[in-house]
């Protein structure tokens, strides 16, 4: 055959047609090209004196914008390899023989795609945008100055080196003999001649993309003050991830960037995505970005701090990618903008951001917690200039791009800053740092990152590696602050209960399961019951398309301990998980002597209900899931019967099936089905294309048997975000090319 098709990873495949010199990537989720890397399809090769890398020309893009919670279609580092590593863009290059990289795919993916690559090209493109986010016109003139230096003069569309190519209802020829024509949906054929691959490219229902690089287990502590590192590789590294770290400050979780796959960073080291108290966002490069859609998949909006510039130039990059409005950032998240320059407090924990030059707005982060002696202090140097680079970028002339000499002398003192600890970037090139500017660097202790290869003697000398993981304490924690979160917890679950009652509850013990430890078994009447303080539990079912992750805040096999029944779920741990241990007897008791335990049960059952669906299965706490609970109507109809939704109401199907309309062509609604939530996302339809969107169902339905519905306030739902996620994921994912269907997700 003049094909070959190989399997790269879930919902990543590669085409090579060597005949007709395409070799197309088909899927490009997060880290795809790292994907490649380690499957060997990525090399270095020679041609005429010039080392480069060979790898895919062309990208087929998935249809589904999200598929399971995580994104489909992440192009920005495959299209960068192509035209800097492999050379298609360089100058007399031997690649560069005028074929543009294409792009493959639906119109709407199309547009979206290059939106969000120019954004990442460019963060904000003119002064008026940077204006617009707070400041004055001539430090935007100054910013525009550096960002046309490094963009060599100009602004250029990602249209000038990508050719788009729509796919639609008809197969298309995309050149030398090729074509691509859909089968069903995200199910492509490939044809060359008379040889033909099928690549599908759905993921299955519990299917997630995997993690390009291994990562190994370790149980973290809640200091006062300390950083652990989560990676010191950069985008191109398949071994590492990329550069970041976390904060740690009395006990509370922070986050500096969100790389890929840091949902797998965070399960390793024991920490729950709920844990994350928030984010210091440095800039919007995918390698420090591509990570926040998978951090906001929690009950409540995740704080993110960030200069106002660097927030505008994230907004509209995780904007344009998802076609959504710029408002919707702010559902997501929690907006806590810093002050450029000045020390921002932040519960104890100041941070300093201050202004780095890059191709897109970018800050480094300097951070201090007072101390006996004196403070002490943390820098983080990710995505910096070399001097080098700095020296040959300063000139005084104002009308031409560059940096003035007394910019280029004030980024250099603040990089140089001495502190306790120092992570650097020393990537190299244009764009990234060198690690002998920092030979002379007064820092108690230097770490060398973001580069994707071995130290050099001379940079061994300079600093160290931060392998993931480690864990530097700049001020040692002397007290439990997991006991602390456990009685922020129980205050929250039990409002009116006086709070030397709950420490009846606190006087127990913390205890600690080592990762894939089964915690509570399936069948068994459970002794003790857990409050999840740390770490992440799967929730296994015996509907094996029905298990779920659970995370701090939760409770483990509660309602069986209350019923004093045997669980009818299985709790396993993922990685390192930490848990206040609650006697079942005890628990009964203290909930017997201040609840209306009939109350709190007939509660709970609907709370069971609503865990059991895929929209509330993950991540949902049990204080969240109890106040819908309370909220919740559940409808049960006989076979014949109509059903007629309330306005305003987002409602499932807990069993049953119902039918909307008659004869053949009826659709019918199953278990775990949901309709009334696309009100939300009104003003997100693409009118421009020629797409149908799916129907909401009439007025009234028919029960096909004996049903049961559940139905939930909208102004409820759609202020939770790992709920308001799912719901955005089935509204985009109607098939654009396909009959119309109703929103919803069988699971």
């Amino acid at each position: 055959m003049s094909i070959r098709k190989l399997v790269v990873a879930n919902g990543i495949f590669f085409v090579e047609i060597p005949a007709a010199g395409l070799y197309l990537l088909c899927g490009a989720p997060a880290d795809s090209v790292k994907h490649l890397f380690r499957r060997g399809i990525i090399q270095t090769t020679e041609r005429n004196g010039v080392t480069f890398e060979n790898g895919p020309n062309a990208i087929l893009l998935s249809d589904s914008m999200i598929q399971n919670g995580h994104l489909c279609n992440l192009a920005e580092f495959p299209i960068l390899q192509m035209l800097y590593r492999q050379g298609m863009l360089l100058p007399n290059h031997p690649s560069n023989t005028g074929r543009k990289p294409k792009l493959i795919g639906t119109p709407e993916q199309l547009a979206a795609q290059l939106r969000y690559i120019h954004r990442g090209n460019y963060g904000l493109i003119s002064a008026e945008e940077m204006m617009k986010a707070g400041i004055d016109a001539a430090e935007a003139d100054e910013l525009m100055r550096i960002k046309l230096k490094f963009a060599f003069g100009r602004i250029t569309g990602p249209d000038a080196f990508v050719e788009c190519l729509p796919l639609t209802t008809d197969a298309i020829d995309i050149g030398d003999g090729v074509s691509i024509g859909r089968l069903a949906h995200n199910v492509f054929e490939i044809r060359h001649g008379d040889d033909a691959v099928e690549v599908d490219l759905n993921l299955g229902g519990r299917e997630t993309y995997p993690c390009p690089y291994p990562l190994s287990h370790v149980a973290i502590d809640r200091h006062y003050f300390a950083v652990v590192h989560t990676g010191d590789g950069d985008g191109w590294d398949y071994n590492r991830p990329a550069m970041g770290s976390v904060v740690i400050h009395q006990g509370r979780v922070f986050l500096i960037d969100a790389g890929p796959n840091i949902h797998y960073s965070l399960d390793a080291l024991g920490i729950g995505k709920k844990e994350v108290a928030g984010i210091f966002h440095t800039h919007c490069h995918d390698d420090h970005f591509a990570g926040l859609t998978t951090l906001l998949q929690c009950d409540q909006p995740l704080q993110y701090f960030a200069t106002p510039l660097v927030r505008a130039s994230v907004t509209r990059k995780f904007c344009a990618l998802l076609s959504i409005p710029e408002s919707e950032f702010a559902r997501y998240f929690d907006i806590r903008d810093l002050e450029v320059g000045k020390w921002n407090d932040i519960m104890g924990l100041e941070v300093r951001p201050t202004v780095s030059p890059h191709p897109v707005e970018t800050t480094i982060f300097n951070f201090r917690v007072l101390w006996e002696g004196g403070y002490r202090t943390y820098t983080h140097l990710a995505d910096i200039c070399s001097f080098g680079v700095l020296d040959a970028m300063t000139n005084s002339d104002t009308a031409s791009p560059g940096l003035s000499p007394e910019g280029a002398k004030a980024i250099k003192a603040v990089y140089l800053e001495p502190a306790d600890l120092k992570k650097i970037d020393i990537g190299g090139g244009m764009i990234h740092g060198c690690a002998a500017d920092f030979a002379t660097d007064g820092s108690t202790r230097l770490l060398l990152a973001h580069t994707a290869r071995d130290l050099t003697d001379a940079e061994r000398r300079i600093g160290s590696g931060a392998p993931f993981g480690t864990l530097d304490v700049m001020i040692p924690g002397e007290q439990n602050f997991l006991l602390r979160d456990a009685s922020e917890f129980l205050k929250s679950y039990f409002p009116t209960v006086p709070v030397e009652r709950l420490h009846m509850l606190l006087n127990n013990r913390i205890v600690t399961f080592n990762p894939e430890t089964i915690i509570a078994p399936a069948g068994k009447i459970p002794l003790e019951i857990y409050l999840l303080l740390a770490g992440k539990v799967e929730m296994l079912t015996q509907d094996p398309d029905n298990s779920h992750f659970l995370f701090s805040g939760s409770l483990l096999a509660e309602s069986a301990a209350l019923y004093n029944r045997p669980s009818e779920e299985t709790y396993r741990s993922v990685g390192f998980v930490q848990a206040l241990r609650l006697p079942s007897d005890l628990y009964r008791n203290f909930i017997e002597r201040f609840f209306s335990s009939i109350e709190l049960i007939e509660v709970r059952k609907v709370e069971e209900r609503l865990r059991r669906t895929h929209l509330f299965s993950d991540a949902v706490t049990s204080t969240i899931l109890f106040s819908l609970a309370k909220n919740c109507r559940i409808t049960r109809v006989q076979a014949g019967e109509d059903f007629v939704g309330a306005p305003e109401q987002l409602h499932l199907i807990g069993k049953g099936r119902l039918s909307a309309g008659e004869g053949e062509d009826r659709q019918v609604l199953g278990k775990g089905e949901f309709w009334g939530a696309d009100s939300l996302f009104a003003d997100m339809s693409d009118k421009s294309a020629d797409r149908q969107t799916s129907a909401e169902p009439p007025h009234a339905l028919i029960a096909l048997d004996s049903c049961e519905i559940y139905s939930v306030p909208l102004s409820l739902v759609s202020r939770i975000p790992v709920v308001r996620w799912k719901l955005f994921e089935a509204f985009r994912n109607t098939h654009p090319y396909a009959a119309p269907r109703y929103r919803g997700t069988a699971r």
